[in-house]
C-alpha cells in the first residue's frame, strides 16, 4: 500500500516535468517564431533590394540609349529634327527633355570650353573657384590656399625631379605614390591631389537656413583637361566658374536665372550685367570640338508617376567633322558621373 507522502512526491515530480517539457515547447515555439520573422525580413529585404537593382539597371539602359538618340541628333545634323521639330542644337540648346514609354531622360550638352583648363589656370582663379566651392567653408580656413598649392604641385615641375612635401605626404601612403609634376591628363587626378574629397570634386549638397539640401557642383564640374583658356560658354559655364573669374555672385545668379528662362542666343542680352565686374569679358556664345554628354533617367511608375531614383551616364565625346564617318568619337564612358540635380 503506498502511503500518502510518497504520492505527493510522485505527483510533484510529475508536475514539474510537465513544466518542464511546457516551457521547453514554449522556448522552442519562441525560437521558431524569431527564426521565421527573421526569414521574412531577410526575404522581404532581398525582394525590395532585388527590384531596386532591376530599376537601377532599367534606368541605366534608359539613359544609356537617351546619350544615343544625342548622337543620332550629332551625326544627322539639322536633318533630324528634335522633339520641338527643330535641330538638336540649334538656338545654342544645351538641355532636352526626352519622354519615352518607360521614362523620361534630362539630357545636357556641355561643351568641355565652359569650364576652365586646368593646366593652365591662374593661382587666384583657382583659389576663387575653391572658395566658391566652400572649400574653406567645409574644411576650415585655409584649405582653399592648401588644395591650390597641391594642385599648382602636381602639374608643376621640381628643379632636378627633387622631393617636395607633397611628396613626402604621397610616399607616406599606402600605396604609396609620387605627384605627376607634369599637365594633368585625367581630371580624375585631382582626387589624388592632397586635400581634395570625394565630395569637393563630384559635387554635394548643403544646407541652407530653411534646412533644405541644396545641391552644389564640384571641381570636375568647373575644371577640364580640355577646358578654356580664353571664352566661357555663357549657357553652360557653372556660377562658381563665373565668380572665380571675376563675376560677382549675385550676377552669376541673375545670368543663371536668365538662362532658365532660355538659352542666351545674343550677348546683346547680358547688356544688362555689363557693370558685373571684370569676369564678364570672360564670358561668351562659344562651342568646341569637346563636349560632354549627360542624361539622367528617370523609370515612369505603373501610376504613370515619375520614380524617385535617378540614374546617369556620360560621355566625353571629340566632334570630328562632316568629312569623318561617324562624325564623332567617345573619349571617354561614365557609366555612375553622380549627376546632382
Amino acid at each position: 500500500m503506498k502511503t500518502p507522502t510518497i504520492e505527493l512526491v510522485r505527483t510533484s515530480r510529475r508536475r514539474r516535468s510537465r513544466g518542464a517539457a511546457l516551457l521547453a515547447v514554449l522556448w522552442l515555439a519562441a525560437a521558431l517564431s524569431a527564426i521565421a520573422f527573421t526569414l521574412a525580413n531577410t526575404v522581404r529585404g532581398e525582394i525590395e533590394r532585388s527590384s531596386t537593382d532591376a530599376d537601377g539597371l532599367k534606368g541605366y539602359y534608359l539613359a544609356e540609349g537617351a546619350i544615343d538618340r544625342m548622337l543620332v541628333y550629332i551625326e544627322s545634323g539639322p536633318a533630324f529634327p528634335g522633339p520641338d521639330g527643330k535641330p538638336m542644337f540649334q538656338d545654342n540648346t544645351r538641355v532636352l527633355q526626352l519622354n519615352f514609354p518607360t521614362g523620361v531622360v534630362r539630357t545636357e550638352y556641355i561643351p568641355e570650353n565652359s569650364k576652365l583648363n586646368v593646366n593652365m589656370v591662374q593661382r587666384q582663379e583657382l583659389t576663387n573657384l575653391l572658395l566658391a566651392l566652400g572649400a574653406d567653408r567645409i574644411g576650415g580656413p585655409g584649405r582653399a590656399d592648401a588644395i591650390v598649392a597641391g594642385i599648382l604641385d602636381w602639374r608643376g615641375g621640381t628643379p632636378g625631379g627633387s622631393f617636395t612635401q607633397f611628396d613626402q605626404y604621397y610616399l607616406s601612403l599606402t600605396p604609396s605614390f609620387r605627384a605627376r609634376h607634369a599637365s594633368v591628363q585625367e581630371i580624375e587626378e585631382l582626387l589624388l591631389v592632397r586635400g581634395v574629397t570625394p565630395d569637393l570634386f563630384y559635387g554635394g549638397y548643403t544646407q541652407n537656413a530653411e534646412g533644405k539640401l541644396i545641391p552644389h557642383d564640384g571641381l570636375r564640374d568647373c575644371l577640364s583637361v580640355y577646358g578654356s583658356t580664353g571664352a566661357l560658354d555663357v549657357n553652360t559655364v557653372t556660377p562658381e566658374v563665373m565668380m572665380a573669374v571675376g563675376v560677382p555672385a549675385e550676377t552669376a545668379s541673375a545670368i543663371m536665372a536668365l538662362r532658365k528662362i532660355g538659352p542666351i542666343r545674343e550677348m546683346a542680352q547680358l547688356a544688362p550685367f555689363n557693370n558685373g565686374g571684370r569676369g564678364m569679358g570672360r564670358l561668351g556664345i562659344v562651342g568646341g570640338s569637346m563636349i560632354t554628354l549627360r542624361a539622367t533617367a528617370q523609370l515612369r511608375l505603373s501610376d504613370g508617376k515619375l520614380s524617385d531614383m535617378r540614374r546617369s551616364v556620360s560621355a566625353l565625346v571629340k566632334l570630328m567633322g562632316t568629312d569623318y564617318e561617324p562624325p564623332f568619337h567617345i573619349m571617354r564612358w561614365y557609366d555612375n558621373p553622380g549627376t546632382l540635380q
